[in-house]
């Protein structure tokens, strides 16, 4: 029967929901209850020269089914902790160099947070994070009208009025494109979490923003984009919509990409670009891919089988979408093990994936990375696709277009941490996960199209940053090229921005980290929490094209590990945006601010997201 448009109808479905449990794909615990319990860790293969493991869901879809709270210390603001009356947002825990973006004054985590910028204003900035203000990770935005000088905020969750319901997702005759990968009636719950936020702007000033949403004790995944309000300089976004019927005038699927309630397609990693290029064929497009994980594999239908790159595209400014689509594809040349855990699949699919990256070339065309495990070693590699996007989302008739995948480079792990599921890629000095999936990230040359990614690794025996270019689209990549100057540290989280005012200015910004006695040797189990004993900081780095090793300018001051329920995670990345006029916008995380009350607050050093603004440096 029709939903009628009433709000009886809606209040009773919530009543509903909250006291049945959810509805799942099978009898099966929900993936995340079953990460809770233990029973649903990180696939790993035997290959030559050991154990390998396989991509697993991001450190902000699991940090909170890990710990023994489950969600973040609810605290509120004691005396003396930093808070002045005549200043909104806490100004005086600005201290120390970079500015506050995050305006909460409790002592919350904020991590995990990207940055971009107007194309046409570069006063116009948009920031979003990880943020547990409110509890679990529901994500934050925030604004800046001054070139990032000062910051206004939003709180509002723009997944809120969403519940899940993929049947009601199913092509229509007003919307020809699928919005689920397998269907099914869903839980009707709302979605609990939302992380990995990511940004993009078109050419007109509209900003999109994205998280992936998911429920804690449920299946449920949604994967969406949500525009700003043309005119609002990225203080107002819009929202998810409820399912058909239950709130007008919404039809139940603006900015929905994808939703499912199923162990085979739980969703992660989330990344959107814009076409922002006024001469472009396909101007103002909007582009979105993400992973998405089944695990239905095994004995008992539980376990991990593989983690594709999927991708979809807008072509009215995000408010519909292309149906979801396998990009990330095979090649038999470079990729091995597809069908390792699957027997049905093909053994040169390019199918064990962890984050993906893109960005749009000056022609339309769409370039995108990631890093694979389809590797007969231990160690991954990263990928390029070359996309030629085409059609109408509206029509229905929109595809990317991608080609075969294509290496960018080999990727060499670290040392590993165990930090509740099993030995994980870390870095150990601070005791946080760094994980492999999430260490690559790619940017763009606006004038020449020409490509450039970066990418943390373990090659030279300790975590330093690289830098690789591609003149043909993603096709050909030259020689990793060392970004860092100096050695005896860790370096990470590398995020990459290009400037064009006066020639190619690349700008790398990342983390450094003290290392630990025997890091080259960790235990068989991974590092424990005593290693967590060295500082770290923040550093913006830049030169011209690939005149390498950069220049680095120090950003933050140093700050100790995370601890009590925000150890072992410091987001899974970093972000920074270069404007038209080659101003460096880098965003990061970091401990430097105390708490008053370590007892109450479960913690004696908070996570907050700090920026700043700084030429790129051309040293």
């Amino acid at each position: 029967m029709k939903r009628r448009n009433q709000l009886g109808i809606l209040i009773a479905a919530v009543t509903v929901a909250a006291f049945l449990p959810a509805t799942t794909s099978s009898a099966l615990p929900s993936v995340p209850e079953r990460i809770a319990a233990g029973t649903l860790k990180p696939a790993y293969i035997e290959v030559n020269g050991g154990s390998k493991r396989m991509p697993f869901l991001s450190g902000g879809r699991t940090e909170l089914l890990q710990s023994p709270t489950g969600v973040q210390a609810r605290s509120q603001v004691p005396n003396g902790s930093g808070f002045a009356i005549t200043s909104l947002g806490c100004a005086n825990r600005n201290a120390g160099g970079g500015i506050r973006v995050n305006q909460d004054c409790t002592f919350r985590r904020q991590a995990e947070e990207d940055i971009i910028a107007d194309p046409n204003d570069p006063n116009n900035l948009v920031a979003g994070m990880n943020d547990s203000l409110t509890g679990w990770n529901r994500t934050s935005l925030d604004f800046s009208l001054d070139r990032g000088l000062h910051w206004g905020a939003i709180s509002t969750a723009p997944f809120g009025f969403r519940l899940n319901d993929p049947n009601d997702l199913l092509p229509t005759a007003a919307d020809p494109n699928r919005h689920t990968i397998k269907g099914g009636p869903g839980s009707l719950h709302s979605y609990d979490a939302c992380s990995d936020p990511y940004l993009a702007a078109d050419s007109r000033g509209r900003f999109f923003y994205t998280c992936v949403a998911f429920d804690i004790a449920s299946n449920d995944s949604l994967a969406f984009v949500v525009p700003s309000r043309p005119g609002a300089m990225g203080s107002s976004f819009d929202q998810v919509p409820p399912p058909e019927g239950l709130q007008p005038p919404y039809t139940g699927r603006e900015h929905i990409i994808a939703e499912d309630s199923s162990a085979a397609a739980s969703y992660d990693a989330p990344k959107v670009a814009a076409d922002f290029f006024v001469d472009s064929p396909h101007r103002d497009n909007v582009y979105f891919t993400w992973t998405v994980f089944d695990f239905t594999c095994g004995p008992n239908h539980d376990q991990y089988c593989e983690s594709p790159i999927w991708g979809s595209m807008s072509t009215d400014h995000g408010f519909t979408w292309s149906t979801p689509e396998t990009i990330s594809g095979a090649n038999p040349a470079i990729c091995t093990l597809g069908n390792v855990f699957n027997p049905g699949l093909a053994p040169g699919a390019c199918n064990l994936d962890g984050h993906s990256d893109l960005t749009v070339r000056p022609n339309g065309e769409l370039a995108v990375t990631f890093v694979s495990q389809n590797t007969p070693t231990q160690n991954p590699q990263i990928l390029s696709l070359r996309c030629n996007p085409s059609g109408s989302s509206t029509a229905g008739t929109a595809h990317l277009n991608c080609g075969t995948p294509q290496k960018v480079t080999d990727y060499v792990t670290g040392p590993a941490c165990d930090l509740g599921t099993g030995p994980e890629q870390c870095i150990p000095g601070a005791f946080i996960r760094a994980p492999f999936e999430t260490a690559q990230r790619l940017s763009v040359d606006e004038r020449s199209g020409v490509l450039y990614d970066t990418w943390y690794d373990y090659r030279q025996g300790e975590f330093d940053v690289f830098v690789a270019r591609s003149t043909d689209g993603g096709t050909t990549w030259t020689e990793p090229r060392l970004v860092n100057p100096d050695r005896g540290t860790d370096h990470y989280f590398s995020a990459i921005g290009i400037g064009e005012r006066w020639g190619t200015s690349v700008a790398i910004s990342y983390f450094r980290t003290g290392r630990v006695p025997g890091e080259n040797n960790p235990p068989p189990s991974g590092f424990g929490p005593d290693v967590a004993t060295q500082m770290s900081d923040y550093v913006l780095s830049g030169g011209t094209d690939l005149d390498t090793p950069y220049a680095f300018e120090v950003l933050s001051p140093e700050f100790p590990p995370p601890d009590g329920i925000q150890a072992g995670f410091n987001g899974d990345y970093s972000g920074i945006e270069v404007d038209r006029d080659d101003i460096a916008h880098p965003i990061w995380s970091d401990t430097r601010n105390r708490v008053p009350d370590p007892s109450f607050d479960k913690v004696s050093v908070d996570e907050d997201v700090f920026t700043a603004v700084r030429p790129v440096p051309r040293g």
